[in-house]
């Protein structure tokens, strides 16, 4: 499950009550943690050993929900990341807003040489 950060839910409400346009960003790029990321975003990113976040599309939404639509794929680890545990999407390659976040259903210890793959179709976001 995925949740909209606070910075999203009040873009929504303003672009649907006509206080505020939202403008999508070009693109979306999928960040990685080993502990969650909170709706304001209080989270901390992996950060060095060769991580970056990676762009990432969805499918058009249907009941309430998408998935991406290609393989993600990390760099090779040059260090240990840990166990990756939570995602967030974010509007930009580096800093920027987080959009949405969630938790991995299976937690993935990352060490030297590792490459995470998260297969198309398998990275669910369901608004609730």
């Amino acid at each position: 499950m995925a949740s909209l950060s606070d910075y999203l839910e009040n873009e929504v409400l303003d672009h649907v009550l006509g206080t505020g346009a939202y403008t999508m960003p070009s693109s979306v790029y999928i960040g990685l943690s080993t502990g969650s990321f909170a709706d304001d975003n209080s989270g901390t990113e992996l950060s060095g050993s060769g991580y970056t976040r990676k762009v990432v599309t969805f499918s058009a939404a249907a009941s309430g929900t998408t998935s991406n639509n290609a393989i993600i794929e990390f760099p090779a680890a040059t260090g240990s990341w840990g166990t990756v545990s939570h995602f967030g999407v974010f509007d930009a390659a580096s800093s920027g807003n987080l959009l949405i976040h969630g938790a991995f259903t299976t937690a993935k210890t990352i060490a030297t040489s590792d490459v995470l793959r998260i297969a198309s179709g398998d990275l669910d976001v369901t608004a609730d």
